[in-house]
């Protein structure tokens, strides 16, 4: 008689438990680690310059004004393979700050801008293909050539997904011009990522304590989800896949007034989309059927309750690990909250860990 599988001398037992999948962390950042002074070949004095001080530490200038003191994390894959080891990440998914998305130069100097840190991004991936997954860049100011740069991203370099501003040359995502883009993104299969850049709404009120970040881009977020929902960009496009960084920003907290908006005041709401905003976000189409995920926010939101707001809103399978690393404002320790939640059962913190970033991302 043939013994049942994993028994031994006769004695069945249980198969092991299948290993818990190793986190992936949707939102980290990585520049090149050097390129040309821009301005000098483009012209303009906003192109970001990388000044080396040293092999581990860097300023990130515009033009002559200070940005951003950055370490070798932000460029060295070994070092980020290392804090990788040490926090218990398995892959990293690369894409660039905000500051290297360029919306406001000439679009064929900010297409080459974007090549060069897509090749980067693609050649670390091609170096170490288990541990991090591309992202792109694309000049969004000129719709053309972005979709000409995101074909080559994803046919030549294989990158699986686009980062874009929240507002890419000073247009909002119902605004016409960007919708053959998105439609580009979803016949090509290529995920988005929306990062707030550059806030627009009262700029002029939040020059102090790092309002700009800490209070504007929730606000930017909010706006880019609520244009692209109210502008009828998801109902047009159903395969579309959007992933909103920092939790989705301000938007989950006001879910509730902009649903109300459009149902009372469908005059001035209901205007480009007949459906309701919050079907969106809904685990269940309209025949009790589970509905597609689309729309997707990451998890770095630093509070619990917030984090148990969006589980109820969006559901496990909506919620992808982001840290912001190697940036201050991420999570120091990625996944440590999502860790730390007591009422989240083994199944939802594996999805938020692993099992929505391979579906927004498509990775078999």
């Amino acid at each position: 008689m043939t013994e049942p599988r994993g028994s031994i001398a006769g004695h069945s037992r249980p198969e092991p438990a299948s290993p818990t999948p190793a986190p992936i962390d949707l939102h980290t950042h990585l520049i090149p680690p050097g390129w040309e002074e821009w301005a000098s070949s483009f012209g303009g004095e906003r192109w970001p310059r990388l000044v080396k001080h040293d092999a581990c530490r860097a300023t990130i200038m515009t033009g002559q004004q200070f940005f951003r003191d950055v370490d070798d994390r932000s460029w060295n894959a070994e070092r980020r393979i290392e804090d990788m080891d040490r926090m218990g990440i398995g892959c990293q998914v690369l894409s660039p700050p905000p500051v290297m998305f360029c919306y406001w130069a000439d679009a064929r100097a900010a297409a080459a801008f974007a090549r060069m840190q897509n090749e980067n991004v693609a050649r670390v991936v091609s170096r170490h293909p288990s541990r991090f997954v591309g992202m792109a860049t694309v000049p969004l100011q000129d719709c053309q050539l972005a979709i000409k740069e995101l074909r080559t991203c994803r046919e030549g370099l294989g990158l699986r997904a686009v980062e874009i501003g929240s507002c890419p040359g000073g247009r909002d995502f119902d605004d016409p011009e960007l919708f053959p883009f998105f439609e580009a993104c979803a016949v090509l299969d290529v995920a988005v990522f929306v990062h707030p850049a550059t806030p627009l709404a009262g700029q002029e009120r939040l020059t102090r304590y790092y309002f700009p970040l800490i209070v504007g881009n929730p606000l930017e977020t909010a706006l880019a989800a609520s244009t692209l929902i109210y502008g009828g960009v998801l109902e047009r496009l159903p395969s579309l896949r959007v992933c909103f960084a920092h939790g989705g920003g301000a938007f989950p907290f006001t879910i509730g007034r902009i649903e109300h908006r459009f149902n009372v005041r469908p005059d001035l709401v209901a205007i480009d989309s007949r459906i309701n905003p919050r079907s969106h976000l809904a685990r269940l189409d309209e025949r009790g059927a589970a509905a597609p995920a689309r729309f997707y926010v990451d998890s770095l939101v630093h509070d619990a309750d917030a984090l148990r707001l969006l589980l109820k809103l969006f559901g496990a399978d909506r919620i992808a690990l982001g840290s912001d690393y190697p940036f201050p404002l991420g999570e120091a320790h990625p996944g440590e909250l999502i860790e730390s939640m007591p009422d989240f059962s083994p199944e939802e913190k594996t999805r938020l860990l692993s099992g929505s970033a391979r579906e927004f991302l498509a990775l078999h």
